[in-house]
């Protein structure tokens, strides 16, 4: 049997318009893939199966645009990337030793936590103290394992702050990246990267380079104000979605 044949039209299908519009949200705010793409997986594929074809997407549409994502991110998100990879492992474990059923019910949290988290106060343009810092890394990398979401204290931690928009959607692009390779050498390591998933993937990304390119041409005609609403907008929805479909 192909190991495509292990997934039916309608899984494909879903998975399609998933990444599609996961990779528009992206290319629009910087974010936004893992966040959107987990959960809507998660319905047809094991919460596992789901979280390594994002993080497959993730590191694909990652490694394309690396060389901008290097120039144009801010010093901390090396810092911040270098713990991902660290504790990426541990969240992976703790996903593969627990029930489908509660790994739903906790992505749905991080979906939520992230809009929580967006909605607070906006800080200055200074990078935070290297606690913040450092748990950010640390936190990132456990929900990069568990969820493949390493967005919801990295968004926050860049967007909640005057810097410049393609500053932030740089830093926040290139430890996604870095986030997505670790995810996926965590999984090899234990097994769980099948042969299955990256033919998927590769079904897949060319939804994702489309919905991609796009997002990036309409981010470049918005203003700084709307795209921060839209940031919070698309969070919102997420978290509203991920409640609902465990309702």
């Amino acid at each position: 049997m192909s190991p495509l044949e292990a997934y039916d039209a309608l899984e494909i299908a879903t998975a399609l318009l998933a990444a599609f519009g996961s990779a528009f949200v992206r290319g629009l705010t910087g974010f936004g893939m893992a966040i959107l793409l987990v959960p809507i997986l998660a319905l047809a594929l094991s919460p596992l199966d789901a979280v390594i074809l994002a993080n497959c997407l993730s590191l694909a549409i990652g490694l394309l645009e690396i060389r901008r994502l290097v120039r144009g991110s801010e010093r901390s998100a090396w810092w911040i990337a270098g713990l991902v990879v660290v504790t990426t492992p541990l969240g992976l474990i703790a996903l593969a030793a627990t029930s489908p059923g509660i790994a739903r019910v906790v992505i749905a949290g991080i979906a939520c936590s992230a809009f929580v988290a967006i909605i607070l106060p906006r800080g200055g343009a200074a990078s935070p103290g290297r606690l913040t810092t450092g748990g950010v890394g640390v936190l990132s990398g456990l929900m990069t394992g568990y969820a493949g979401m390493p967005g919801p204290p990295v968004v926050p931690y860049y967007v909640g702050r005057a810097i410049d928009r393609e500053t932030a959607k740089a830093s926040m692009m290139l430890i996604f990246t870095i986030a997505a390779a670790s995810g996926l050498m965590s999984g090899a390591a234990i097994g769980a990267l099948e042969l299955r998933l990256p033919l998927l993937a590769a079904l897949l990304f060319p939804a994702v380079l489309i919905g991609n390119a796009l997002g990036n041409r309409f981010s470049g005609r918005i203003a700084d104000t709307v795209w921060r609403a839209i940031v919070g907008i698309v969070l919102g929805g997420a978290a509203l979605a991920a409640l609902l479909r465990l309702i």
